[in-house]
């Protein structure tokens, strides 16, 4: 492995949770962190106050200078742009445009959780999990005007378990995105690693996600609507909308099991039980076995209890 070269200034991109252990891994291996640019604080919870990123909060207890630029085009940002041999970027949220891309040295590189060109965009990993793939991983690229398109330094593969929800697949990828980072890093600074361009006419793209997105077709196979479950816990969550005492309210499907029994003459959405699931709902093909659910204004409860509090509860057409 080449000697790290500690004497690189970086500026480093994040925001969310998923980039908190590539900075970590950045400030703890000795790199010169000369700040942190990351997304302005955005109103949050119920009473919508003003909440920091994630990685804001912690570039802060490392002393490290924070940029929260509404704009990367302004003027006025680029002359407060402290100078870097390299941008590191890790969930920013916004595309950089090409004339900062140009400011360092050795360009901008990216931690980015897919095995890329598949899963170009903002929700990779959720796709990864609700289009049933078995493998994914995460992909060291070199950003270029384009999202997600330019050349490749470094991938590493993993298999995704049966049972993976989003939260549990992005630690897992936060993680081996910042193990991965930190071990191409020198030899790339080096001039030791070629970028591959990627094979564009294999990209698939991942969308930005809305609350609709989550609203559950009972229609579906039940296999994609538990891929959807696990896929878009917490937000926007897999969710329908359930008559209970003569209201509409909307309920999130938390935990799901596929079962293969069906009730005769029923249309998809039809509430029924089993001797193995108090709480059964068909689908298209075969029926989900509900294990926990989220009443809207309520706490997660289970099956049991959710029929205990809400005994004529169905689906609301």
């Amino acid at each position: 492995m080449s000697r790290i070269p500690f004497h690189y200034k970086i500026l480093f991109f994040g925001t969310p949770e998923f980039a908190i252990p590539s900075l970590d891994t950045l400030v703890k291996s000795g790199y010169k962190i000369v700040g942190v640019v990351t997304r302005p604080d955005e109103p949050a919870g119920r009473k919508q106050l003003l909440a920091p990123p994630p990685v804001k909060i912690r570039a802060q207890e490392y002393n490290i200078p924070v940029f929260q630029p509404e704009k990367l085009t302004s003027d006025l940002w680029k002359a407060k742009i402290p100078p870097a041999d390299i941008f590191i970027v890790a969930a920013y949220g916004k595309i950089i445009p090409p004339e900062v891309l140009q400011m360092p040295k050795f360009g901008a590189l990216n931690i980015h959780p897919s095995l890329l060109p598949r899963w170009r965009g903002p929700s990779p990993i959720q796709s990864a999990i609700l289009h049933g793939d078995t493998e994914t991983g995460v992909t060291i690229m070199q950003l270029d005007a384009e999202m997600d398109h330019g050349p490749i330094l470094s991938q590493e593969s993993l298999a995704i378990p049966p049972d993976a929800t989003y939260p549990t697949l992005h630690d897992i990828l936060a993680r081996r995105g910042a193990e991965l980072l930190i071990r191409i890093l020198p030899e790339y600074l080096a001039g030791k690693i070629i970028p591959l361009a990627q094979d564009h006419a294999k990209a698939t793209f991942s969308k930005l996600l809305t609350k609709e997105d989550g609203r559950i077709d009972w229609s579906r196979p039940a296999e994609e609507i538990e891929r959807m479950i696990r896929a878009y816990a917490p937000w926007p969550g897999a969710w329908t909308t359930m008559t209970m005492r003569s209201k509409e309210m909307r309920v999130r499907i938390d935990d799901a099991r596929v079962i293969s029994e069906m009730r005769e003459d029923t249309v998809s959405g039809t509430i029924f039980s089993s001797s193995a699931h108090p709480l059964v709902i068909t689908t298209g093909k075969k029926s989900l076995g509900i294990v926990r659910l989220t009443p809207e204004g309520k706490k997660t409860m289970d099956a049991a209890s959710f029929l205990h509090g809400f005994p004529e509860a169905y689906i609301a057409s």
